[in-house]
C-alpha cells in the first residue's frame, strides 16, 4: 500500500512504516512527548506509530490519533534488570520497526536502540548539550545560552531515522475543551464564572513557591466575585494541604485525589488559567490549550523544558547570579534562603493572572 503524506512543502511518497518511540523517564517528559508524536502522527497518518513508555502512563494516551497505539514496560517486574530489557528487545522485535527514536538519553532507551541498529535498524536518541547546560547550571561564570526546547530536539531525533517533522499540536481535545459533564457534582456548572485552577506543588523544594505566599494568592483570587478556584495535586501531604485551603478559603474546590489524570485533563481544559510550578502539572495544562502562568525558582526555562506553546510573557522570574543551580531543582540551596522563590511576591503572581483572565 502506497500513499501520499505532505511534509512541510515536500510530497513524499512512503510504504507504511512502523515507527517506535521511546517515552521513559518521568511523567514531566512523557507528557512533553505527547506534542511531538501527535504532530508524527497527523503527519505520517499512513504510518502505524507504537509509543513504548512506563505501563502507568498509558492515560496519556487516550486521545491520540487512531495510528498511535501504547506499549506499557514494566521495570519493576517483567523487564527488571538488563534481563528484563533483553526480553522487552525480544518481544518488540517481533513487531519488525522500520525506524526507531527515543527521546530520553536514558541507560534503557540506549539499550534497546543499540540493539535496534545491530539489527539494521534506523535508531536515534535525543541529544541533550550536556556542555552547555553544565555552563548554564554551574555555580561561577555561568553562560546564559537559549537551548533549543526538549520539543525541537526530539523532532530533531524523528529527522535522524528519516520522518521530518512540523510542530503542529493544538491540544488534546483539538479546537473543543474536555467533557466534564460527570464532574458536575464536584465541580458544579460554569456558566459566566472564571475558573482559576492552581497546581502548587512540585517534586523538589526548589520548585516550590512558598505556601504562606500561596495562600495570600489563594485569598485574593477567591474574594473575586464570580469566580472558582480548582486545586490540583497528589500524595498524602499534598492533598491535606489542598483540603485545609479548600475548607479556609471560599469557592475553593480540592480535586487531588478525587480524579484519574484523563478527568484532570479534561477539567484543566475549561479553566481560564492555571498557576502552576515548573513541574509535571506545568506540562499536562499545556496539553490542553489553555494559558498557564508559571513560577521558576531554582530552575530556568532557558534550559528548554517550559511548557508546549506557552507565552514566555507568562513566565514569572527574577534574575539572580546563582539561577539556575540545576536542571531540574533537586539541589539544595546553597545560599539557604531560596532567594529565588523568595523574591516573587504575591502581587507579582496576581498580575500575572489578572492579565490573562482580564
Amino acid at each position: 500500500e502506497i500513499r501520499l503524506s505532505l511534509v512541510g512543502s515536500e510530497m513524499c511518497i512512503r510504504d507504511r512504516s512502523k515507527i517506535l518511540v521511546i517515552c521513559f523517564s518521568s511523567i514531566n517528559n512523557v507528557a512533553m512527548a505527547i506534542p511531538v508524536i501527535h504532530s508524527l502522527a497527523t503527519q505520517y497518518a499512513q504510518h502505524q506509530i507504537m509509543v513504548l513508555s512506563i505501563d502507568t502512563f498509558s492515560p496519556l494516551f487516550e486521545n491520540v490519533p487512531d495510528n498511535v497505539i501504547f506499549r506499557g514496560a514494566d521495570f519493576r517486574g517483567e523487564h527488571a534488570g538488563l534481563m528484563g530489557l533483553g526480553w522487552l528487545y525480544n518481544d518488540l522485535k517481533e513487531e519488525k520497526f522500520d525506524a526507531v527514536a527515543a527521546f530520553q538519553p536514558t541507560f534503557r532507551s540506549r539499550f534497546l536502540c543499540w540493539r535496534f541498529r545491530l539489527a539494521g535498524i534506523k535508531a536515534a536518541h535525543i541529544k541533550q548539550n550536556r556542555r552547555e547546560l553544565q555552563k548554564l547550571i554551574r555555580r561561577k561564570h555561568k553562560i546564559y545560552t537559549e537551548q533549543d526546547s526538549f520539543f525541537q530536539r526530539c523532532a530533531h531525533t524523528l529527522n535522524q531515522i528519516g520522518y521530518p517533522i512540523r510542530l503542529s499540536f493544538l491540544s488534546l481535545f483539538g479546537k473543543n475543551k474536555g467533557n466534564i459533564s460527570s464532574l458536575a457534582p464536584l465541580t458544579g456548572e460554569k456558566n459566566q464564572e472564571t475558573w482559576i485552577g492552581i497546581a502548587p506543588f512540585a517534586t523538589h523544594v526548589g520548585k516550590i513557591y512558598p505556601l504562606s505566599k500561596q495562600e495570600q494568592i489563594l485569598k485574593h483570587l477567591s474574594a473575586r466575585d464570580h469566580t472558582k478556584i480548582f486545586l490540583f495535586g497528589g500524595g498524602k501531604k499534598e492533598i491535606k494541604v489542598l483540603e485545609e485551603w479548600a475548607q479556609h478559603f471560599p469557592n475553593v474546590i480540592s480535586t487531588a485525589g478525587k480524579l484519574t489524570i484523563n478527568m484532570e485533563l479534561a477539567l484543566m481544559s475549561n479553566m481560564d488559567v492555571m498557576l502552576v510550578m515548573d513541574a509535571a502539572n506545568m506540562h499536562l495544562a499545556s496539553l490542553v490549550n489553555i494559558p498557564v502562568v508559571s513560577i521558576w525558582g531554582a530552575t530556568h526555562p532557558c534550559a528548554g523544558f517550559a511548557g508546549w506553546n506557552q507565552s514566555a510573557a507568562n513566565i514569572i522570574q527574577i534574575d539572580l547570579p546563582c539561577r539556575p543551580c540545576s536542571l531540574s531543582g533537586e539541589k539544595h540551596c546553597y545560599r539557604k534562603d531560596y532567594a529565588c522563590l523568595q523574591g516573587i511576591t504575591p502581587e507579582m503572581v496576581i498580575e500575572h493572572i489578572n492579565k490573562v483572565i482580564s
